[in-house]
């Protein structure tokens, strides 16, 4: 069963993130379906689209769009599924709504797409640097331009776009969106919420 256009996916777990186990307890996180940042955004890729072949592949994992899974209210008040819905638990995504992917756990920012780490600074009183993190995952142009893994690079506003992918807070955005490359200072550090970790 492959689309013509888009991949088949299945959400991997619930489609919502409502819930944490602290300990041998769950504290209920969200109780709306309106609420985009609670929505799962992994999905496991059941089949690729026959238009054209990309480097994802059936089985791998992959990181979406958060209305991918996303339930909303129509004009008169009912629950509907999204458009992405397919049928049994499955629905259909375009390639642009893809943002990272893993297999046999290497991890891939896919397309144009990369992932920056926030970073915190001691003389901030261990707060967040606006416009500033580490590039976690990059892709082949940042490549071609020097910018790699683990180097220090500024965004513009409003490009914090949050993901946690293996417990760790990162900033899902586009190449475009790295607009400079700093040189690394000891007095900053990685920022990784207790909230993001897995529990």
């Amino acid at each position: 069963m492959n689309s013509i256009y888009d991949y088949i996916l299945e959400p991997v777990g619930e489609r919502y993130e409502n819930v944490k186990k602290i300990e041998n307890k769950e504290l209920i996180l969200n109780t709306k379906i309106e609420t985009f940042k609670s929505v799962n955004k992994k999905a496991k890729v059941i089949s690729v689209p026959k238009a054209y072949d990309l480097d994802i592949k059936p089985g791998d994992t992959v990181y979406v769009h958060h209305n991918i899974f996303r339930r909303f209210y129509d004009m008169k008040g009912r629950e509907k599924n999204s458009r992405s819905y397919f049928n049994n638990n499955m629905y259909f995504c375009s390639a642009d709504q893809i943002y990272l992917y893993e297999r046999n756990g290497v991890i891939k920012a896919f397309l144009d797409r990369c992932f920056v780490k926030p970073i915190v600074s001691k003389e901030l009183g261990e707060k967040t640097i606006p416009n500033k993190g580490i590039l976690k995952y990059g892709n082949k142009l940042l490549e071609k331009l020097n910018i790699t893994k683990e180097d220090v690079v500024g965004f513009p506003n409003a490009r914090e776009w949050e993901f946690v992918v293996d417990g760790e807070l990162l900033y899902c955005m586009k190449s475009k969106d790295i607009l400079i490359k700093y040189g690394y200072k000891e007095n900053q550090k990685e920022y990784n919420p207790s909230w993001a970790k897995s529990s």
